[in-house]
């Protein structure tokens, strides 16, 4: 079984629905390898009166044959119901039980009418007894379209929605050898993310070097071709998007950059980022000050870190990794990989901002740039405090550059909190540590802090 870490809500949510003593229906979705059927299996592990069943890729009645021979297993008396979607749910629902329908885009492949059997199930009998029915499936596209549109056959029936992402830096830690250095661990995280798939896969145990040689740009590595077959599993045009994540990767974050290296027009690119958020690979960010469906200012980063390693480095290049073979990792990535986690060491930052700051009660939290001003982490509280910060991954202490310029870019920044003035904090974050200068300028000035990796990691 894989590890199970984290996703105590997760839990707590489904096991409320389980007990509820009322008809319940769950939607649970998100990208594949996050763990949605092992979060279902852990909520599980105390009933004797549910029904798990993964389908696959078949035919319907295969379908129906092997959902039989599972439920049988609780409930010996559904080998005398006949054979329809309509009649075993009933049944179950009579029961009282809980039925878990995990891949269920396999289902509604199978039979498209399905998810239409169900409205009409949940409508005229399950509403009125004490079952739970859960729907659970990787593919968000089809889940979407059965399950939570306005149009869909099951929109405004679920009582409960569960959109699995990936586990915070805090809990991925909990798969890193207990020997890795602070800096290792936001290495890793920066390369792997918190996914349990992945990080459950490969062999942390070595040095990042030889894990990522193996993993990922060995031909024969663990998961050198997945972000490919995530891709072609939920885009059926997928060579347009896979150009479009390249761009992004290289650094064309604003929808004309990305129109202009991919050779679309700018008009159009909108089409295809909307699916890629839609499949939580990309975000669109605005400044934090700004609203996010009014802003003409947004930038596309992709969410996945594996899936930014993989089209920075990887995809298109995998012959050259093989010429160079052991060496490639050496030669290729390391002199990049701080500039490469930096992005994920920022989130890591403004993840950690609640805790630095415990007396303050942040409402928004992000980043801010206008024209060449930008600020790594703006924080904005409930009282009109307002933290700025400058996150540098480098090798070589911070500066009193680094202030300097932050209290440029600051000032720069335009917001009308509800308070009225604003009370400006600075906070720099480093990964190896502050200059002489800039701590006796933090010892002296009480809207002044210096964070390091312990802080971060530690307190995470």
């Amino acid at each position: 079984m894989d590890r199970f870490v984290d996703r105590q809500t997760e839990l707590s949510r489904l096991r409320d629905c389980y007990e509820s003593g009322e008809a319940e229906m769950v939607v649970i979705f998100g990208r594949r390898r996050l763990g949605k059927t092992e979060l279902v299996r852990q909520s599980l592990a105390d009933h004797d009166d549910a029904v798990l069943y993964q389908a696959t890729e078949t035919t319907s009645q295969v379908q129906l044959d092997e959902f039989v021979d599972v439920a049988s297993e609780s409930f010996p008396g559904i080998d005398r119901i006949r054979q329809e979607w309509e009649a075993l749910l009933g049944y179950l629902s009579e029961q009282d039980a809980v039925v878990v329908l995990d891949e269920f885009p396999y289902l509604i492949d199978a039979d498209e009418s399905l998810p239409s059997i169900i409205q009409r199930l949940w409508d005229q009998e399950i509403q009125d007894t004490a079952g739970t029915l859960v729907l659970v499936g990787s593919s968000i596209s089809m889940m979407e379209e059965a399950t939570l549109l306005g149009n869909s056959p099951l929109y405004g029936r679920f009582t409960e929605k569960i959109d699995l992402r990936q586990l915070n830096f805090d809990a991925a830690r909990e798969f890193f050898p207990e020997s890795y250095t602070p800096e290792e661990q936001v290495f890793a995280w920066g390369v792997f993310g918190g996914t349990p798939y992945y990080l459950h896969g490969v062999e942390l145990d070595h040095d990042l070097g030889s894990v990522v040689q193996r993993s990922i740009l060995s031909q024969q590595g663990f998961l050198h071709n997945e972000p490919e077959y995530v891709l072609r599993t939920e885009l059926t045009e997928p060579n347009r998007y896979f150009a479009i994540l390249k761009a992004i990767a290289a650094g064309n974050t604003t929808a004309n950059e990305i129109a202009g290296a991919v050779g679309i027009d700018g008009k159009q690119i909108s089409t295809y980022t909307q699916k890629l958020e839609r499949l939580r690979l990309v975000e669109r960010e605005v400044p934090v000050t700004e609203d996010k469906t009014k802003s003409r200012r947004g930038r596309y980063r992709i969410l996945d870190p594996l899936f930014r390693f993989w089209f920075r480095f990887v995809y298109g290049n995998e012959d050259r990794y093989d010429r160079l073979g052991d060496d490639a990792y050496e030669t290729v990535i390391e002199p990049e990989m701080a500039d490469f986690v930096s992005h994920k060491f920022e989130t890591l930052c403004q993840n950690a901002l609640p805790d630095l700051y415990p007396g303050e009660t942040f409402v928004d939290i992000g980043r801010w740039w206008y024209q060449e001003h930008e600020v790594d982490i703006v924080g904005l509280t409930d009282d009109g405090t307002m933290v700025t910060g400058e996150c540098k991954f480098t090798s070589s202490p911070l500066d009193y550059g680094a202030l300097a310029s932050l209290e440029d870019h600051a000032d720069e920044i335009r917001w009308s909190p509800d308070s009225g003035d604003v009370k400006l904090e600075y906070a720099l974050f480093g990964r190896n540590g502050f200059t002489k200068s800039i701590r006796e300028a933090a010892a002296e000035r009480d809207e002044l802090q210096l964070f390091d990796l312990d802080d971060l990691v530690e307190g995470a």
